[in-house]
């Protein structure tokens, strides 16, 4: 693994987070683009009985009307950010198919779950240590 690959590791997380985060952001947009105002006016016939009558108006509101474009724009950086943090994500997942089981547990373990030596060591299993289990890591990232 050569040095770009091992940053895009430490990555990972951030990039999964940031790909929900986004996709909250967009949700929003598109909701502030469907917004519709409503509202109910009463009015009455113009001849007599004049009878008072209940009328249901809607419409897009008038400052969601001038804004159409710069919402567009947005919606497009973050649907770019978003298909950057996936593509960072992917990278990770198909490296990780690549390299032992065993290598792959420690890396979820440390890297992804974010646990100490001791707690890795201890979800390993099989009488290892934190010092044996640190050292493998290590071992495999500096020869990868």
């Amino acid at each position: 693994m050569n040095p770009l690959d091992k940053s895009i590791l430490y990555q990972y997380i951030d990039a999964c987070v940031l790909i929900k985060e986004t996709e909250e952001e967009i949700r929003q947009i598109e909701r502030q683009q469907k917004r519709i105002a409503q509202d109910i006016v009463k009015g009455s016939s113009h001849d007599f009985p004049y009878t008072v009558t209940n009328f249901h108006i809607e419409g897009v509101a008038y400052n969601e009307i001038q804004k159409p474009s710069a919402l567009e724009e947005k919606k497009q950086l973050l649907e770019e950010r978003k298909a950057a943090a996936e593509a960072i994500k992917i990278q990770v997942e198909k490296w990780l198919n690549t390299i032992p089981q065993r290598m792959q547990r420690i890396i979820k373990y440390k890297i992804f779950e974010g646990n100490s030596w001791n707690e890795v060591a201890a979800r390993m299993g099989r009488n290892v240590t934190r010092e044996s289990i640190r050292k493998e890591f290590e071992k495999f990232m500096r020869e990868s």
